[in-house]
């Protein structure tokens, strides 16, 4: 087995571009997909296309920075505690995530989420499902990242994959004159995914990637479903239904 060396930026578009020396399971992966010829794919974003949870990760680092209130830090992660004892839901508590930051600007949020990502989750990036994703691109295959963490971390994040903004659904608030409001725009999170797919691109995407259960039902809508790095959960719906499973490494 070869090792994957490490990502490097590209000093033209600012994206992290993918080196050689990917696994031979990594190439056949590749091989597979691409000869599908897809047109439109969706893709999640934590866990799939990364290592780790972006969403709460920047929560966790907000707080120690400094970026909310402690009030606010106290009241969320009491919420985040209830969470994972299975007391909030969770598209509640998704969406919490983003609204706590009503008030802030949103310039402001988008320039910590940049610093964030690059020292947090640009190490994490899977470098065959980077090389996937800007292949896919170079095909003239329409890409979307749906995911259930915040808009200015997964927006940060598949930028370097060459996802633009207008291409990302993500847990979205209202921006009103450059400030965050805490009204909703949408928590795309189990049928919330392939449903934000339906009402904003409006057609069956051909594949479709994800590593978790709040996963599943993208995966079922679109014609042909990959699991990535799955949890228990949803590798088991992999092998009910057919799908693809395949691990890939940072």
């Amino acid at each position: 087995m070869q090792d994957i060396p490490a990502l490097k930026t590209s000093s033209k578009t600012g994206t992290v571009v993918p080196q050689k020396g990917l696994r031979e399971g990594d190439h056949d992966f590749l091989d597979a997909v691409l000869r599908l010829d897809l047109k439109l794919a969706a893709f999640d974003c934590d866990g799939t296309l990364w290592g780790g949870d972006a969403g709460e990760g920047f929560f966790r680092w907000e707080i120690e920075r400094g970026l909310i209130s402690e009030d606010i830090a106290k009241r969320v992660q009491a919420r985040h505690a209830d969470y994972r004892k299975g007391l909030v839901d969770e598209d509640t508590m998704c969406g919490e995530m983003v609204t706590l930051h009503a008030g802030l600007a949103d310039a402001d949020l988008a320039t910590a989420a940049e610093e964030f990502i690059s020292a947090h989750i640009v190490p994490n990036f899977f470098p065959a499902m980077l090389e996937l994703v800007q292949q896919l691109q170079t095909r003239g295959c329409e890409i979307w990242a749906v995911s259930s963490s915040n808009q200015w971390v997964v927006r940060e994040g598949v930028r370097h994959f060459g996802i633009p903004p207008e291409r990302v659904l993500s847990a979205e608030v209202f921006i009103e004159n450059g400030r965050i409001t805490d009204r909703l725009v949408r928590v795309p999170s189990g049928p919330g995914k392939p449903q934000a797919l339906h009402d904003v691109v409006g057609r069956t995407p051909d594949a479709a990637f994800g590593n978790s259960k709040w996963d599943a039902d993208m995966l079922a809508a679109a014609k042909t479903g990959f699991a990535v790095n799955p949890s228990a959960e949803l590798e088991q719906a992999a092998r009910a239904n057919g799908w693809t499973i395949y691990f890939p490494l940072t």
